[in-house]
């Protein structure tokens, strides 16, 4: 039996937010902190004081954390990004609230005094002796301290307070895990106060010291119990009168908190067989238990739902199986195919699901090199005459105005050679589609043609393969390609504006360009005879993706069966200890990681031959990594034994704070979860 604790988190947006910027506007982000960690990190949203974000995420936390904080931050080009305001919610206010916390909070000002982390090692009891009883504190160790020099590290000391008396540590340089091992003695006198409070402190030569963090101890427990020994959670200075709120804007959140017990797997297999058993006899017609699931299952819960089914399903190798029942399910309660698939059920959550497990590296092979060349090019592309913004051309002393007829005449060459290329490589990769997803539309597309049978029905079919395929798998990564792990970084607002065009002329291919998606946006016309040949192409291409048959269908089925199923791959900074030489930032070597269900492997590209492998059942622990010992914050060390069981060291580096957290956590509870 295991405890875990997970936190479904929405950013959904702010409002009212001060201005930051010259002009008068901010470039506002969101970073999440658990307990002074950094974990998640949202896109820019450029020009606005009223950002939308509409980010979600599912974090996997240790039961034993405090706080999640949420800052927004001004992102600057030229000098340190700006921090705005924050939203802090304790464990405690989340643990409370069983639907979660909904609504807009107001932002508060981050004062230094109160952004603390990390614990410290008190032992305290209290010794007879004459003429009077003695208190005596013995300061062992801290861990965790907030970093407060630019070294990545501090200076820390401790001072105790008590009764008027003050006594001090020796300070340990450059270090946020420091060891002092100091016995303090104060007396014990009548009527003195009940209170000893202990406070870290960050030394500096020049400048005032920084606060790190207090403890404040409570002295009669201390006489009752004699002695009380262990690690104390250092707290934020509360003594300042409170801040007004509101002149800071508001940030609108969504955030849940769940607690969960895991029994033994033995526990769960009678409903793991009642499952199967059902999704087995489900070429007879759906039975009755996944259908009471699927009515009993509330809209707010209905993602979590599907994506631990599928899970479930592709532990027992029934996903096809599983999902081919959702769409019976579906199409015999659709009476009109215009909304086939288009509404947030199970079926469609699970589909989503399943394709972001299943067939994440193969939109990686179609999208990549794509995604990649709009970032490199970063050209100004708008095709809505109302949103043109008119730019000068030429060579240095002979800049002219560029009008806004060619802006848009440009951005359509720009954008039809972007989706020509993306269309192009689509068609191209039929063999590169696993099995598993070619055989479940396969299934989808002959269940559909067998509801809506009639002539004038003939697209219907391939709508609903490109309504998962285009519209809820490809549009959504290429919109949020960070989201996708497509790129490391989010989008700067001319990328992104490139990318929002091109989703939506894929959204229009996808559609098989009706009527009603050209209605709604007349300034995309400019597409449509790239458009027009994309339909005929993605026809072609459904057609040869669901001409799978059954042996096919086994031999690469049978193929990926020796292969653990695909965690999370991608990019990341290896050095590894050989003797005792110097760590240096500069002996870190990028390489090609892939985390499966047993093991985490890296190679110098996706495609080498040859792969270097640690187990996990090898792995002793995954850690981040002191700032000061690279010079980076985004480093972490896997301890782990070679094949001969010699202990061996494994430093990991990567570009910003959340992906290195999520690599971390993944060889954790969860290693199933889509990201």
């Amino acid at each position: 039996m295991a405890k875990r604790s997970s936190l479904s988190i929405r950013i959904v947006e702010g409002k009212n937010l001060p201005a930051k910027d010259i002009a008068g506007s901010s470039d506002p982000y969101c970073i999440v902190k658990v307990d002074s960690e950094p974990i998640i990190r949202t896109a820019t949203v450029w020009k606005t004081l009223c950002p939308f974000w509409g980010e979600e995420y599912q974090v996997h936390l240790p039961p034993t954390f405090h706080t999640v904080a949420f800052y927004v931050m001004d992102e600057d080009a030229l000098s340190r990004d700006d921090v705005i305001g924050k939203v802090c919610l304790t464990r405690d206010t989340l643990a409370s609230l069983p639907k979660g916390f909904t609504g807009w909070a107001h932002l508060e000002e981050v004062d230094p005094d109160e952004e603390v982390q990390g614990e410290i090692h008190l032992r305290l009891e209290v010794l007879p002796g004459a003429p009077g009883r003695r208190l005596c504190c013995s300061v062992l160790e801290a861990r965790d301290l907030a970093p407060k020099d630019r070294n990545g590290a501090s200076d820390p000391f401790v001072r105790v307070r008590y009764n008027g008396r003050t006594q001090e540590t020796s300070v340990v340089k450059k270090s946020c895990y420091p060891r002092w091992n100091e016995t303090f003695e104060f007396e014990l006198e009548e009527g003195a106060t009940d209170v000893l409070c202990v406070e870290a402190w960050d030394w500096d030569l020049v400048s005032r010291n920084d606060f790190l963090g207090k403890v404040v101890v409570n002295v009669q427990k201390v006489c009752a119990a004699q002695q009380e020994e262990g690690w104390f959670r250092l707290q934020p200075d509360q003594s300042k009168s409170q801040r007004t709120e509101g002149n800071l804007g508001s940030l609108q959140l969504e955030v849940r908190l769940r607690d969960e017990t895991v029994l033994s797997s033995g526990c769960y297999q009678p409903l793991v067989q009642l499952l199967c058993q059902e999704v087995k006899l489900g070429t007879q017609g759906p039975g009755l238990l996944i259908p009471v699931i699927e009515e009993t299952t509330s809209t707010e819960c209905r993602q979590e739902v599907a994506t631990n089914l599928l899970k479930l399903f592709l532990g027992q190798g029934l996903a096809k199986e599983f999902l081919d029942l959702l769409f019976q399910l579906e199409l015999g309660r659709t009476s009109e195919a215009n909304t086939l698939f288009r509404s947030n059920s199970l079926a469609s959550k699970s589909m989503e699901s399943f394709l972001k497990v299943a067939g994440m590296r193969y939109l990686h092979g179609v999208l990549g090199p794509v995604i990649d060349r709009v970032f490199e090019e970063k050209k100004y592309v708008e095709l809505d005459p109302s949103k043109v913004e008119v730019k000068d051309v030429g060579c240095s002393g002979l800049h002219r105005p560029q009008s806004e007829a060619e802006v848009l005449e440009q951005s359509a060459l720009t954008l039809r050679a972007h989706l020509g290329a993306l269309l192009s490589a689509l068609c191209r990769s039929v063999r590169a589609c696993p099995a598993v997803v070619r055989a479940t539309f396969r299934q989808l597309f002959k269940r559909v043609r067998k509801r809506f049978p009639d002539t004038q029905h003939e697209n219907v079919p391939f709508i609903a393969v490109t309504s998962f395929l285009c519209l809820r798998f490809f549009s959504p990564a290429i919109m949020s390609p960070k989201l996708f792990h497509l790129r490391e970084r989010h989008a700067d607002a001319r990328t992104s504006r490139t990318l929002l065009l091109l989703a939506k002329a894929v959204q229009n291919v996808g559609n098989m360009d009706a009527p009603v998606s050209r209605a709604k946006e007349a300034w995309m016309e400019p597409l449509q005879p790239t458009v027009r040949q994309g339909v005929a192409q993605l026809k072609d291409f459904i057609t040869k993706l669901v001409d799978i048959g059954e042996k096919e269908e086994l031999e690469q089925l049978r193929t990926l069966s020796l292969q653990a199923p695909l965690v999370k791959e991608g990019p990341l900074f290896i050095h590894r200890t050989k003797g005792k030489g110097p760590l240096a930032s500069s002996s870190f070597k990028k390489l090609h990681f892939s985390l499966t269900t047993e093991a985490l492997s890296f190679a110098k590209t996706s495609s080498s031959k040859k792969s270097t492998f640690i187990k996990l059942a090898n792995i002793r622990a995954a850690e981040k990594v002191e700032e000061k010992s690279f010079g980076s914050s985004h480093v972490m060390q896997v301890i782990y034994t070679d094949d001969v069981g010699r202990p061996q060291t494994a430093y990991l580096q990567c570009k910003e704070e959340a992906p290195g957290a999520e690599w971390e956590h993944r060889g954790g509870h969860d290693a199933h979860e889509p990201w």
